[in-house]
Order: C-alpha cells, then structure tokens, then sequence
C-alpha cells in the first residue's frame, strides 16, 4: 500500500548505508510503495571527499546541513553520533530529530599502525595521538576500544581528514594511529599496514517529527529485505566500496567477512540508559537529555 509523503533519503559511505542501498538497487524501497529521493552527501570513506571534519561546528558538516536545511528527512549515522546531534540539537536551535530506530548496518572500525611503527598492542598507544572522525563512528568505536586498555587520560584522539589522508598522515610519523572502517581498513590490509584492533559501530537512524510511523516502518521493512539479501550474498554489492577506494583495491580485495547487518530495531529505554550514560563519561554530549525526549519508536508503535 503506496504511503502518503514523499521521502528524501541520505546516502553517505557504503559501510553505513549498504542495506539502504541494496533496497534501492533491488526495488524493495518501491515494492513498499515508498516516493524516495535519494539524496548523496559526502562521507570520510570516499576518496574524493575534500571536506574537514574539525571537532567544533558538528551541524556545519555536510550530511547535518543538509538535514537543518531541510534537503533530507532520515539519515543515519554511529549511535553516539545520532545521540549527540538528536540530543543538542534544540539547544542549538536548528531542525529537532528523534532516534527512530538502532540501524541495519554494524560498520566496522579498525586501529591501524604503520608497519615499522614498533607498535604492536593497543597499550603502546598510551599518550599518542590518533586520527579519527570527531564525534563520529570512528572517534566513539576507538575510545570503546581502548577503554580496556589504557586510562581515559592517556587516550589522546585528533584530527588529520578523511581516511586516506589520515593513512598518509600516519606515514608521515604526524599521528601515531590512525581509526579506519571499511572499505579502508581491505586497503590498508593491501598496503602492508598494521591492524591492532577492530569491532563494530551500530547505526542509529534519526528522522524529524514529520516523517510518519506507516513511512518509516515500511522503510525499516525494506532495509529488512535487503539485510536477507547481503547475509546470503553481499558480493554484487562489493563494487560500491571499490568506488569509494577510487580503485585502490578490487572485489577480490574487500573484506567481505567483515560486513554484519540485522534488521532495524526499536531503540530501547535499555540501550538509551547505557549509550547516554557512557557519552556522557566521556563529556561528548550535554546533560539532562531523557528517553522520551529523544527517543521515537512510532514505526513499531
């Protein structure tokens, strides 16, 4: 049954939207009756993105823009990344958004050394600098990942660009580490490079009020379809990555392996206290955000 509004859908890095994507490529979007722009906004994946994400001005970036501005209704990004802009947004003043659903795809983040680094454990990295994303997947997975080894006051995250330029950083001896995620961490594999330690980011999807429940549940049934598909086969869908590398591996080198996705889910009360509480350990987001107020399951409701 067709649904009643006209959705503008944010595409970014394949690593995080893969299930939106096959849902495209495969008419799922179109079998649920769903009107969808696909709007494309650049990611740190791909290698001709020339924006700087810097660790102040998070709205300023471009996928936030786009969403303030009105030009995208549903976008997803890491968990901690959604809970901070859905939670800071009012105090910002800009277009309020909820966390509508845990997402489809768990991006994987690796650390990665250079080879003739001598690092060789995650403990080595005590007081070095690593490059990340600030308050991105890849600046939340790799405090989560090292939280278990080092003191919080000895982990020392920076900024050096997208991934390839924080891999030539990290040649250049300006950091000591540099955070990756797919389809990166195949190409640093490829290239020799060292890799220390890697788990997965889950997604979280935001949306504003307007997007209604029918619409935003037949999306998440899509994307549901389309997590069957890649857990049988993801390789026809392998290309996507390559692109992002500008050919810096092919098919044969992506890691295939490394790919996990499930359904979308409701974001429980559960999930809400212990995501709020560690971000806000780490003071990477503001006090006195509720579940209620941030959180909007409407599309299991």
């Amino acid at each position: 049954m067709a649904t009643q509004q006209k959705v503008q859908l944010a595409i970014m890095n394949a690593i995080h939207d893969l299930p939106v994507l096959v849902a495209r490529d495969e008419g799922f979007f179109k079998d649920e009756g769903l009107d969808i722009d696909f709007v494309t906004t650049p990611g740190m994946a791909q290698v001709t993105t020339s924006h700087e994400a810097k660790w102040d001005g998070i709205f300023d970036r471009p996928l936030d823009a786009v969403y303030n501005e009105g030009g995208i209704d549903l976008y997803r990004m890491c968990e901690w990344g959604i809970m901070k802009r859905a939670v800071e947004c009012e105090a910002q003043g800009l277009r309020p958004r909820k966390i509508v659903a845990l997402g489809a795809s768990m991006s994987s983040f690796a650390i990665v050394v250079a080879p003739d680094s001598g690092i060789y454990e995650p403990e080595q990295l005590k007081d070095k600098p690593i490059a990340v994303t600030p308050f991105n997947g890849s600046n939340f997975t790799t405090l989560k990942m090292l939280e278990g080894f080092l003191d919080m006051e000895h982990i020392k995250t920076t900024g050096a660009g997208t991934m390839p330029q924080r891999i030539e950083a990290m040649r250049k001896g300006e950091v000591a580490a540099v955070s990756l995620m797919e389809p990166w961490i195949s190409v640093a594999q490829k290239q020799g490079l060292r890799i220390l330690i890697e788990s997965h980011s889950s997604r979280s999807e935001a949306a504003g009020d307007e997007l209604d429940a029918a619409t935003l549940a037949a999306m998440f049934r899509a994307q549901t379809r389309a997590v069957e598909v890649l857990e049988k086969d993801p390789s026809p869908y392998i290309h996507y990555f390559v692109a992002e590398t500008g050919g810096l591996i092919d098919e044969s080198e992506f890691r295939t392996w490394g790919l996990l996705h499930a359904p979308p889910q409701p974001y429980t009360r559960e999930r809400w206290d212990d995501t709020y509480e560690w971000t806000r350990k780490w003071d990477m987001v503001i006090e006195g955000a509720t579940f209620e107020g941030v959180v909007d399951n409407r599309a299991w409701e």
